[in-house]
């Protein structure tokens, strides 16, 4: 077990000097660089209390006990930075910061006490600090389960975004990210139904794992790009779009034209700011005829149009001995697992079972 956790210390390190050497760092990067220096410190004090190391270097006792308030606060820094979900003023994000500053201030008399004091502490199980045990135990479960949740729903939001935004997500979906926000809540699942400092530490050091594969070459998917707003603020921005009924309409009509005459869904890199280059108008006023008159977001419209020419394409006889996936890049989809799922979200069948249906039987071309 010793050599497990001294090989998460030595991944966190090897993560974090890349981190530090990375070149053009964006804000993320240095979020993350923080808070993978705050996990490598977190990982190496556990393995001192673990050996009972510790007890040589007894001005480091106690320092680790405020990091678990601080591992959701980073987790939800980088989910706003890297989705560019931030709050107006910034200056708001320091006080996510508090709980973890106000606990450090009670802790000052004991980090003033004397070494063979804080041992004594120690060793008698935080005998005098029974109070203050119970009460950072329920912090930090209240923290790590919020912040969980609200990184949850950021990138729920991001999503949303990114829908009204592009016609294929594969670069821009954040799923390695999504998986963070599981690892870590993951973590927070050992902490409050399991217990146990070898079992949660284990936790933290698959999810150093998770981070070394996942985060290192992230990159930023709006460098310009608008918060995401709820969906209250959407409605109000409609209200007062000054988008009349008429004009919507007719806008409409010329979105289905050049849909239909040019078949723009089949770049692969279509987005909505494209299309709103081309009918001249501003992509809010597009995504408002979108969301309003065809009750889909850009997402779905545009793959609606892939998946029609799709079936064109196979109820031509000489077009069912293709792979059905060359049809589908063909159309304007750019990988086999969207392809898939917008077609039976569609539909209610898989591409096999349509060309099935199709041909009477005919098994499709591999």
């Amino acid at each position: 077990m010793n050599i497990f956790f001294v090989l998460g210390v030595g991944i966190a390190l090897f993560i974090e000097l890349l981190l530090i050497s990375k070149k053009n760092k964006s804000d993320s990067d240095r979020i993350l660089t923080l808070w993978m220096f705050l996990i490598l410190l977190h990982l190496f004090l556990f393995y001192l209390h673990f050996t009972d190391d510790i007890y040589d270097f007894p001005f480091l006792l106690g320092v680790g006990l405020p990091f678990p308030l601080l591992q959701g606060v980073f987790l939800f820094y980088y989910v706003s930075f890297v989705t560019d979900q931030l709050p107006k003023k910034k200056g708001l994000l320091f006080l996510h910061l508090l709980p973890a500053f106000l606990m450090y201030l009670y802790m000052v008399p004991f980090f003033l006490s004397s070494n063979e004091q804080k041992m004594e502490i120690y060793k008698n199980n935080g005998a005098g600090y029974e109070l203050f045990n119970t009460l950072a135990i329920l912090a930090i479960s209240i923290s790590g389960l919020t912040y969980v949740i609200w990184s949850e729903v950021l990138l729920r939001r991001h999503r949303n975004n990114i829908e009204d935004q592009f016609s294929n997500l594969e670069k821009v979906n954040l799923r390695w990210l999504q998986i963070l926000t599981y690892g870590m809540g993951g973590i927070w699942f050992l902490v409050i139904f399991v217990g146990g400092d070898v079992f949660i530490f284990s936790g933290v050091v698959v999810f150093v794992f998770l981070i070394g594969f996942f985060g290192v070459r992230q990159a930023n998917i709006f460098s310009h790009g608008p918060s995401t707003p709820d969906e209250v603020e959407e409605k109000e921005k409609y209200q007062k779009s000054g988008l009349t009924e008429e004009t919507s309409a007719e806008l409409h009509r010329e979105l289905k034209r050049l849909m239909a005459e040019e078949g723009l869904y089949k770049r692969t890199d279509l987005s909505i700011t494209d299309l709103s280059s081309r009918l001249g108008v501003h992509q809010n006023y597009l995504s408002q005829v979108i969301n309003q008159i065809e009750k889909k977001n850009f997402y779905d419209f545009v793959n609606s149009y892939r998946i029609e020419e799709f079936k064109r394409l196979l109820s031509i006889p000489k077009n069912q001995n293709l792979t059905l996936l060359s049809l589908a890049f063909d159309c304007g989809f750019n990988s086999k697992t969207s392809f898939n799922r917008c077609f039976k979200k569609a539909t209610g069948q898989t591409p096999s079972q349509y060309f099935t249906a199709v041909t009477g039987g005919q098994t499709p071309t591999p």
